[in-house]
């Protein structure tokens, strides 16, 4: 008696249906042999009807293609980089004047500059709310500076 897998993915299902739909299996047989082995979780009879068409028609891949108007991810990298170089160059600088800069909602530049970067408008000026190495330095270096000047 065959077992049931505990996990599966979508992609795990459809390499099984490229896989049985290349040896011509029919996709109500395919959908039967899944249903035993995955449960519940496994794809429906449409899913691996629309599946087996896809990849009998010249598609590889089982990996869902972008959908049109499908949001795309603007929190990178690189847009942290460029936006922590914004806000250190001008310290005044505004979420949305970032947000028009990196072409990006509101949000997005709120989340990077808040919950990323970790920076805070104190007096509307950016402070970052943990103090660098660097910062700290500068910090008690100025601090003994005007120890010296008493």
């Amino acid at each position: 008696m065959a077992t049931l897998l505990a996990t599966c993915t979508k992609k795990e299902q459809r390499s099984v249906i490229r896989f049985l739909g290349s040896e011509e299996v029919k996709p109500i047989e395919i959908h039967q042999r899944t249903k035993i082995q995955y449960g519940d979780a496994c794809l429906s009879l449409q899913q691996v009807y629309e599946w087996t068409r896809k990849f009998m028609n010249g598609i590889s891949s089982v990996t869902d293609s972008p959908q049109p108007g499908q949001t795309h991810q603007v929190v990178t990298p690189k847009a942290i980089a460029v936006d922590e170089a914004i806000v250190k160059e001008n310290c005044c600088v505004t979420v949305n004047e970032i947000a028009a800069h990196l072409d990006m909602s509101h949000g997005s530049a709120h989340y990077i500059i808040h919950d990323v970067l970790q920076f805070h408008k104190v007096s509307t000026r950016w402070v970052l709310c943990q103090l660098t190495a660097e910062l700290e330095e500068k910090h008690v270096d100025a601090c003994q500076e005007l120890l010296l000047m008493l």
